[in-house]
């Protein structure tokens, strides 16, 4: 029997055992089903549209546009490392966006040419390097926790792109040899491929424009609740109250309960409250360079890299939200927080592991620190979990495996994992 038949027969061994073991009658086991639908939903009504779609375009702008010889140039393995990594690191400055949205941006310019550590560290400082985040970290957690975080996040974003250049290198040598080196001549100047990418890059950002917390719930009996919007979904809302400055319980409330959800004002939420016209204008020019620079062949096969980039992406992030949707009903705050009460070994690694697993749309990991800090979590695993968790999440590890292979993604998990931990016990310490 081959490996794909086997693989087949585990497939089909694995759904058997499933149907066979499945606690049905068990309550515990029923949330964690409701949560996982609930947590899909969320992610299909609130960030599929404005983040993913995008990303999916800029990805197949990336594989259509630019030339593997200018790419290779530019992020390949004999480019200068200073200017690679420099602005693979500090990518996040102006992606503000979460780690799975992050992924059809690295496939694309990875399967162009970049280099496996320029594009190992732009897969980590996407996400991870949110400056948005950064001050609201170092606001609602303290200023120590909030430096820690930006330094850490751009000097990980570094070492762990060298370190996967250096540990794959012979690999990586022979994947060049598969590229081409001479680049052709540019059909446009590159004034107009900049401004292309750049009102790409812009609507992105303000489709997917996120504000922080400090909301305010008016119920229809006339109570009021401040406090974060975790998520919500058709029919109900998840939210952490905020009691004295500190994050409490989370109750979800059905929309029908709800008279009025409000948001204290501020430049982000002003910017939030018109994204869909800012993302418009750019859209819009986008539109009109389609029509008036590109050729209906260039536009084909644009649509065509997009898409093969939705095929390969989509389904995989879907499937790892409902997965964590689950495993997250099943290991409730209070369990993570017992496991995390100090600053040894195994209380960072618990924290960096479930920060890898756990996935965090853009701003929320701040409240649920929070939360958990309340519930006895210490410091140093409060900094490896924000280190480790905006930059993977399940569905992330099951796209990015996709893409690199098994062995890669491994060593990838294990760097983030490893060196959040080590950070965190030397702040810690330092407390």
């Amino acid at each position: 029997m081959n490996k794909n038949e086997i693989k087949k027969f585990a497939v089909l061994a694995g759904i058997f055992l499933a149907a066979y073991y499945i606690p049905l009658g068990s309550a515990k086991f029923s949330a964690a089903i409701m949560e996982s639908f609930r947590l899909l939903q969320w992610y299909a009504r609130n960030h599929t549209l404005p983040c993913v779609v995008p990303a999916m375009f800029i990805a197949g702008a990336i594989a259509t546009f630019l030339s593997q010889a200018s790419v290779m140039k530019h992020l390949g393995p004999r480019s200068n490392k200073a200017v690679a990594y420099g602005v693979a690191s500090v990518s996040g400055c102006v992606l503000a966006v979460c780690s799975c949205s992050v992924l059809p941006m690295f496939a694309g310019i990875y399967t162009m040419g970049a280099g496996l550590g320029p594009a190992c560290a732009f897969l980590y400082s996407g996400p991870a390097i949110n400056v948005m985040a950064i001050f609201l970290t170092a606001r609602v957690l303290g200023f120590d926790i909030g430096l820690w975080r930006a330094v850490g996040s751009i000097v990980f974003a570094v070492v762990i792109g060298l370190l996967m250049a250096s540990i794959f290198r012979r690999g990586e040598t022979r994947r060049m040899e598969g590229f081409a080196l001479d680049e052709p001549p540019a059909a446009r100047p590159l004034w107009k491929t900049s401004l292309f990418f750049l009102c790409l890059v812009l609507f992105l950002v303000f489709s997917d424009w996120s504000t922080p917390g400090n909301f305010t719930v008016v119920m229809n009996d006339g109570r009021e609740l401040k406090g974060n919007v975790r998520y919500d979904t058709r029919d109900m809302v998840n939210f952490q109250v905020i009691r004295n400055g500190e994050a409490g319980e989370q109750v979800e409330i059905k929309r029908e309960d709800i008279r009025l959800i409000s948001q204290e004002q501020s430049l982000t939420v002003r910017i939030h409250r018109v994204r869909w016209h800012l993302a418009g204008v750019m859209g819009h020019a986008v539109a009109a360079m389609c029509v008036f620079w590109f050729t209906r062949g260039e536009f084909d096969a644009w649509m065509a890299q997009t898409w093969s980039f939705a095929k390969l992406i989509v389904p995989l992030l879907f499937g790892g939200v409902f997965v964590t949707g689950f495993v997250s009903a099943l290991i409730p705050e209070k369990a993570v927080a017992g496991l995390v009460g100090d600053n040894g070994f195994v209380s960072n690694f618990v924290a960096s592991f479930i920060g890898a697993c756990w996935y965090f749309a853009t701003l929320t990991e701040i409240p649920i620190v929070q939360a958990l800090q309340k519930l006895g979590m210490a410091k140093g695993p409060s900094l490896a979990l924000l280190l480790a968790g905006p930059a993977l999440s399940i569905p992330s590890m099951f796209v990015i495996r996709s893409i690199l292979g098994v062995k890669k993604t491994a060593v990838f998990v294990v760097l983030v994992v490893l060196m959040s931990t080590i950070v965190g016990m030397i702040f810690g310490t330092l407390q």
